[in-house]
């Protein structure tokens, strides 16, 4: 693997645990090699996961909407920055770019972002592996409700496995080496059922 999108949140969240486990991150991407593709921000867990590669002396690439540019907020000593008309050319580059994606603690935009990718996963639109650095615990409710998705069958007990976890950057990134997606997502018609 040689690159992978994080998502995560522009805030440091209530806790340091989430910059540090940011940080932990970025130092596993570097030593193994794997550029980093991000949001393009200096601030927040985006910008610790970000600072730690680069001090590492690893690579990292940004992706960020003009308007956010223009606010200020985009990271100045990144290896890339791209910036882009929107936040929907933001996703869709940063797919093209991404090997993998993984997702830390952030907020709407954040749950926005994996929701997307991991929809796009279920329809074929790409077969990359996916999973949450569930640190400290940060997504244990969302698992949880995937579980009552697919037991209300709203999601098929298949898709589950595309939605990996560990609170460990390694542990999650030794389990997308060894990741097998599901089939892709068909539908029946009405007679059909």
């Amino acid at each position: 693997m040689k690159s992978v999108a994080v998502f995560c949140g522009s805030s440091k969240g209530a806790s340091g645990i989430y910059v540090e486990g940011a940080k932990k991150l970025g130092g596993e991407l570097a030593r193994r090699g794997i550029t980093l593709v991000y949001g393009g921000s200096s601030v927040g867990v985006m910008g610790a996961v970000a600072d730690a590669v680069l001090a590492e002396g690893g690579q990292v690439i940004g992706v960020m909407p003009g308007f956010l540019d223009k606010k200020e907020l985009s990271h100045k000593h990144l290896t890339e920055l791209i910036i882009v008309e929107s936040m929907h050319e933001r996703k869709a580059k940063m797919a093209e770019l991404a090997e993998g994606f993984m997702v830390l603690p952030g907020g709407p935009g954040t749950m926005e972002e994996f929701f997307e990718i991991f929809t796009w996963g279920q329809l074929g639109l790409h077969r990359k592996p996916l999973g949450f650095l569930n640190i400290n615990h940060y997504y244990d409710p969302l698992l949880a409700f995937f579980q009552h998705m697919a037991s209300e069958q709203f999601l098929h007990e298949q898709y589950l496995s595309m939605a990996m976890k560990d609170t460990d950057p390694a542990g999650l990134l030794d389990q997308f080496t060894s990741y097998e997606p599901p089939a892709v997502k068909t539908f029946l018609r009405a007679d059909q059922t």
